[in-house]
């Protein structure tokens, strides 16, 4: 059996991903893995994986100084990864809610803001700008299950909406119907009016005499 070359020899060291940080979200863990990956250098992103909520970080020995320097990194980020703000693919994966209803909360309010970030999107000169969201608050909406009481009030608000529509357009219908029975009872009026004056004309001229 051949021997095993020193440098073949692996370093490996592993985090768990406690569930304050990833809400219980698979969308959430991968969002902290790209962001421990965004922190390290360039020749130590693939050297860390993610299976689960497992993190392991595996270098050969020959690289033991990136080795402690890249675990020194994801350890710092692990460490902090339940402060880091949420982002619109992960909130909605937390709270189950699509992407309309993120934009409709975050627009009225119920959904508070955390500021926003600015991206450069992979191969593309093009940047995008969203809203990110506080991991605590994200937390208490989860743990309090408002979401379902917002759907409710979003359904009776449509509801109230779609009566106010028609009762509107039954309204303008009834104006439109009485400025026309007003304007057909004008035009009899003008109209015996008109008559009227042609039997006065017809009387001055003395044939009814």
């Amino acid at each position: 059996m051949p021997k095993k070359n020193k440098n073949d020899v692996e370093l490996i060291r592993g985090w768990t991903l406690p569930a304050s940080s990833t809400l219980g979200s698979a969308v959430r863990a991968k969002g902290i893995l790209q962001e421990i990956q965004a922190r390290l250098p360039a020749a130590s992103k693939k050297a860390i994986t993610l299976d689960g909520v497992e993190l392991t970080l595996a270098m050969s020995a020959s690289e033991k100084t990136a080795f402690n320097a890249a675990a020194s990194i994801i350890a710092n980020t692990v460490a902090e990864a339940d402060t880091l703000p949420v982002i619109p693919r992960e909130i909605q994966d937390i709270l189950t809610i699509k992407a309309t209803e993120r934009h409709r909360w975050l627009a009225d309010g119920r959904l508070p803001s955390a500021g926003t970030r600015t991206v450069r999107l992979n191969g593309r000169a093009r940047q995008i700008t969203f809203h990110v969201f506080d991991p605590k608050i994200v937390e208490d909406l989860l743990d309090r299950g408002v979401v379902d009481e917002w759907r409710v009030q979003d359904a009776e608000a449509k509801a109230e909406k779609r009566q106010t529509k028609a009762y509107e357009a039954k309204l303008k219908k009834s104006l439109r119907n009485r400025a026309k029975t007003k304007k057909v009872e004008k035009k009899k009026t003008d109209d015996g009016a008109s008559q009227l004056r042609g039997w006065d004309e017809f009387d001055i001229d003395g044939l009814l005499r």
